[in-house]
């Protein structure tokens, strides 16, 4: 990994880290008052809020980005909005945080609260970074707002967009004012941290996949790092994203000024989704942002709600395996809420954001990469950190058995008997049907338990459910949910999984079911970190459609599942 904060500090940095050492505290400037400007000052390895940000220079500009995505013929200007201390005017150089973001131009997106940000500057981050010393850069995604194009919805044109913003930052592209004049960043250092919520947290994971020069890192909060598991799940569609999905996406955000040019390319989004099989696709394929761990050369700080329903834990778990294996430096904070910024908030985490940005972007030794990897928030409000994760977990088997057809069966920690259990699909049935009374027979699920645990155990990032059996039709989805059941009472759906069973073999192709043949099939859990009490029981319910959750398939009908060799696998801990 290349750590290239040491050599793009600011020009002041190095004489103000000198005067601090002679004055024995705070970061100030050296030589005549007159001639230089005020610096970072440093506490306690945090910068500290001494600029002003009501005097802060705020300006547009219009980087070229060295692309075409409309066909115009034209390169296509992606419009940046800059707002940076009153200092850099007189030759002070600072590092950026950018928060690129297709929402922009959304006039529609403030009634959603914090999450999405409808205009620029509304956010946290401005407040928080620019008094500290530095840049805030917002960043119109092609075809949004201030810039031209056509929005691809997770293509590789989005990531240009901002890549491009990081080239100006570091004098490798050109920029222009409205008025034609050149816009040069001779204020920036060239160190660039991206920050976002949503789709602007998973334009960082697009753009760090390029492993491009001056990003040195990225705080993705609640993003995507692969577009089709963010719409589907192994080869049946999400809720809501079953009907050519990035193109009313891409409709939504475009500018206004943009819709007719891009109207075709619209519509080819659409087409290329390929609602009919949800299969895996190129389309799909060039949209997976993990495929490109390897060349990731910025740091990651990973932020993610484990009841995100949006953006499902899957994003983070899967993307914080990819960095992983690649040794990239990393942290994760996991809150207990769903899909939003838990550090609008939480001053404590905000300040940890900010303490990361410091070490990354100023090359300040401030110990934040010797603290504990992991903070996760636990329902109640209790804290838990870790120092490395998921840390050390034992990958635990649990084998379906129980009593006759729709009771509520065991799950056991050897295989039993051969044996089977039957439902049949009930497409209206709600999550809470599924999940109450596990002790009680339903003709539309079923229910395996574990006994009371007599020590608490964690679970630890993604687990699956191994299931073979058989269906009275050629297609049918299934569908698994892990459950924290206290007393009787499902507690949480701590983590859901689900599989068209005609994409058993491949995501590519699927192969229809042949009536009364066995399979097995894999289902892949949401990665989670979640305790269960002592005394409490760990369950899975397996269904077919779960209309709350998934689009349904009507051919669906009766599944047998056969109880050896089907099991539940989970990484726990005690």
């Amino acid at each position: 990994m290349r750590h290239r904060v040491g050599t793009s500090v600011p020009r002041f940095f190095a004489v103000l880290v000198a005067g601090a050492m002679a004055a024995g505290g705070a970061l100030v400037g050296t030589g005549p008052a007159a001639a230089a400007p005020p610096g970072l000052v440093i506490e306690d390895g945090a910068t500290q809020p001494v600029f002003a940000r009501d005097a802060a220079i705020q300006e547009t500009v219009y980087v070229s980005s060295g692309m075409d995505s409309d066909g115009d013929g034209a390169t296509d200007r992606i419009a940046a909005q800059v707002i940076r201390p009153e200092e850099t005017g007189a030759g002070l150089q600072v590092a950026t945080v950018m928060h690129a973001s297709p929402y922009f131009g959304d006039s529609t997106a403030r009634a959603r609260g914090d999450l999405i940000i409808p205009a620029h500057f509304t956010a946290w981050y401005d407040n928080y970074f620019v008094p500290r010393g530095y840049a805030v850069v917002e960043v119109d995604m092609q075809g949004t707002a201030g810039s031209d194009g056509c929005a691809t919805i997770g293509g590789p044109e989005d990531v240009r967009s901002a890549s491009a913003v990081i080239d100006w930052l570091n004098g490798r592209t050109t920029a222009s004012y409205a008025d034609g004049t050149p816009a040069v960043a001779d204020w920036s250092t060239g160190a660039v941290g991206m920050i976002g919520v949503s789709y602007a947290g998973t334009l960082p994971i697009g753009v760090a996949e390029t492993g491009i020069d001056g990003l040195e890192t990225i705080v993705p909060i609640a993003a995507i790092s692969a577009w089709y598991d963010y719409a589907r799940a192994q080869g049946i569609a999400y809720g809501g994203f079953g009907s050519r999905y990035p193109e009313s996406l891409a409709r939504y955000v475009s500018s206004p000024a943009h819709d007719a040019e891009c109207d075709a390319r619209y519509t080819a989004l659409g087409d290329a989704a390929d609602d009919a099989t949800a299969d895996m696709n190129a389309f799909w394929q060039q949209r997976d942002y993990r495929d490109g761990a390897a060349s990731v050369d910025a740091s990651v700080f990973l932020v993610h709600g484990q009841q995100d329903n949006n953006t499902k834990t899957t994003h983070f778990g899967r993307y914080w395996d990819a960095i992983a294996a690649q040794g990239v430096p990393r942290k994760l904070w996991l809150h207990d809420g769903g899909h939003t910024d838990p550090f609008g908030s939480d001053l404590v985490g905000r300040d940890t954001v900010g303490r990361w940005m410091d070490h990354w972007l100023y090359d300040i030794d401030n110990g934040i990469m010797s603290e504990p990897q992991a903070t996760v928030k636990r329902p109640g409000g209790t804290t838990s950190t870790y120092p490395s994760w998921p840390g050390t977990v034992t990958s635990t088997d649990y084998y379906l058995g129980g009593p006759g057809s729709g009771a509520a069966g065991t799950l056991l920690t050897a295989p039993g008997p051969t044996a089977s259990q039957s439902f049949t699909d009930s497409r209206g049935q709600l999550e809470y049907a599924m999940t109450s009374q596990p002790e009680t027979a339903k003709p539309n699920r079923l229910v395996y338990l574990v006994p009371a645990l007599g020590t608490a155990r964690r679970l630890a990032g993604a687990g699956t459910a191994e299931v073979r059996f058989t269906a009275t039709s050629t297609s049918t989805p299934l569908t698994a949910l892990l459950v924290h059941y206290t007393d009787g009472v499902p507690t949480r759906v701590v983590s859901r999984g689900a599989i068209d069973a005609k994409n058993r073999d491949s995501l590519t192709a699927g192969t229809p079911l042949t009536p009364g043949t066995a399979y097995p099939v894999t289902i892949r859990l949401e990665p989670k970190d979640y305790l269960f009490p002592a005394g409490s029981r760990i369950g899975l319910v397996l269904v077919a459609n779960h209309g709350e959750y998934l689009t349904t398939d009507p051919a669906a009908a009766g599944v047998t599942v056969q109880l050896s060799p089907s099991r539940l696998v989970l990484p726990l801990t005690s």
